[in-house]
């Protein structure tokens, strides 16, 4: 590993080989224990999209309205919809037109930043999951299908790129423990955490692409790549904060292997 400048001898002898392990090892507890307990701040809303028994499109939706918003904003637009009609079944979706959604939308307030697209994107994906899962969500994800294939089907919700795609397989793994037969095709997600962590750890140059930052992961933790999403939320949240005199590297799960902390 190229030594970093202004790091003491035990840092420019820092192992990358080590530092991965130790981050893997903490993705992996993390995950093991991690259950979806995510509050929105409206617990009806989080009752809602947590009830992949009698709602999974919930789940779906919320993941969906999860772009150029807060996520804690986002996923309460599935219940603030379920609010303004009779009940929250997919067949009462179903029957709503694009014109009624939008409506909700933005009246009496903006559900969302983009309440306008965000309705045709809620609008379109009720339609498939009546057209391609019979109205059941959760055949998604149902039957231990390869991660790869999860992945794909979410990709093809209009408005699901690879980061809502892959973020919405790795909730179903990690917090619903949802059973896949492989997890390969799990990405991180690349998000000012994992950027900030992996800078830090010395895993990534400071110009680095998400792209680099998505592969990276992949060579860390091959079998799940997406197993670091929340060792890097964790570390990022509690210890290695953005202003860098808040930071709190002796606490840190990672202080003994990481360069930055040797500063």
């Amino acid at each position: 590993m190229r030594p970093i400048p202004g790091c003491d001898s035990k840092g420019e002898k820092m192992n990358e080989a080590a530092i991965a392990e130790r981050l893997v090892q903490f993705g992996k507890e993390t995950s093991d224990v991690q259950t979806s307990d995510a509050s929105t701040g409206v617990p009806e809303a989080d009752a809602l999209v947590n009830n992949l028994i009698e709602f999974p499109h919930a789940f779906v939706l919320a993941c969906l309205m999860d772009r150029g918003e807060r996520w804690q904003r986002a996923w309460q637009v599935p219940y603030e919809i379920s609010r303004r009609i009779p009940d929250f079944s997919i067949s009462t979706l179903s029957a709503l037109s694009l014109d009624q959604l939008a409506e909700f939308m933005s009246q009496p307030k903006k559900l969302h930043r983009y309440f306008k697209k965000m309705s045709e994107v809620f609008y379109r994906a009720v339609q498939r999951i009546v057209s391609e899962y019979d109205g059941h969500a959760e055949r998604i994800w149902e039957g231990r299908p390869s991660s790869a294939e999860v992945v794909y089907r979410f990709l093809q919700f209009e408005g699901a790129g690879p980061k809502i795609a892959t973020m919405a397989t790795n909730i179903l793994a990690r917090d619903y423990k949802i059973e896949y037969s492989d997890y390969y095709s799990v990405d991180i997600s690349v998000d000012s955490h994992v950027l900030r962590v992996f800078g830090r750890l010395g895993l990534r140059r400071s110009s680095a692409s998400n792209e680099e930052v998505i592969y990276k992961a992949r060579a860390l933790s091959p079998d799940y790549p997406g197993r670091l999403d929340l060792a890097c939320w964790v570390i990022g949240r509690n210890w290695c904060k953005v202003d860098e005199s808040k930071r709190e590297c002796g606490s840190c799960y990672m202080s003994d292997l990481c360069p930055s902390a040797q500063k």
